[in-house]
């Protein structure tokens, strides 16, 4: 039987249909409600240890950012979803920064955020390692793969660009909607196990293919990316770079599957 995670959601649970309420049931989380107050969150939480918090940015009493802070911390922290019907890049940044694991827009649909929360507990529950049988071998790990192509590509181990741009990779290839929102899903995800913030996942990875353009193998990257070397773009973006190796581990694996 799958896990069940436990959800605290700050908002009056009259406003969700029966319907709504059941795509949290069929994700198999549990939502306790609390009201639009941070300080009835923080004692939310306290009590019931929930796996993951839906909190409003704009809260009476103790704010969103207030409330991340405040578990800035802890080791033990649930997952932070903000929710605000203010869309702002500054406010986002702020958020992630401080601790916020997605930002989802109001009004959202309960299926979609039901959806959302189930994968990023899923994805801190457990060990991000899928055994598979690609690129030829008979046994191994997705894991082991895609380390040997970073290395194949010049990516050096020793940075932490390497890591994230690891974890990225296996993240794409285990959920293909992930490279659709890199930066409201995937970042935040890769933030989230090395415990650091979406922009500095963002920079570090920016930095590793940085360098594996000017230190790596030609006829590596060329296999990979030719198109990319011989327009004279220069160097894929972030986004392109994690697509393009995801791409063709997922072509290899339909193949052997």
């Amino acid at each position: 039987m799958e896990n069940q995670f436990k959800l605290l959601l700050s908002e009056d649970k009259s406003l969700f249909s029966p319907e709504e309420l059941e795509c949290f049931t069929k994700q198999h989380i549990a939502v306790t409600f609390c009201t639009k107050d941070g300080a009835d969150v923080i004692d939310g939480i306290e009590a019931h240890h929930p796996d993951a918090v839906v909190l409003d940015l704009f809260m009476t009493r103790i704010d969103a950012i207030g409330v991340l802070k405040e578990y800035s911390s802890r080791s033990d922290k649930p997952l932070f979803v903000v929710a605000s019907s203010f869309d702002s890049d500054m406010i986002q940044k702020e958020v992630m920064e401080n601790g916020g694991s997605y930002f989802v827009l109001k009004p959202y649909s309960a299926s979609s955020l039901a959806g959302s929360i189930a994968r990023l507990c899923r994805s801190r529950a457990s060990a991000p390692k899928r055994e598979l049988t690609v690129l030829g071998r008979e046994t191994g790990s997705l894991e082991i793969t895609v380390t040997d192509i970073l290395h194949r590509i010049g990516v050096p181990a020793h940075i932490k660009g390497y890591h994230y741009l690891r974890d990225s990779i296996i993240m794409c290839v285990e959920d293909a909607d992930m490279i659709n929102s890199v930066t409201k899903q995937l970042y935040p995800a890769v933030a989230l196990k090395y415990d650091t913030t979406p922009s500095r996942v963002e920079r570090a990875i920016r930095h590793a293919i940085e360098v594996a353009w000017d230190r790596g193998d030609v006829d590596v990257l060329n296999s990979y990316f030719g198109y990319t070397i011989h327009t004279g773009r220069g160097k894929p973006t972030n986004s392109e770079f994690i697509a393009m190796i995801s791409d063709k581990l997922m072509l290899n694996i339909k193949s052997v599957s």
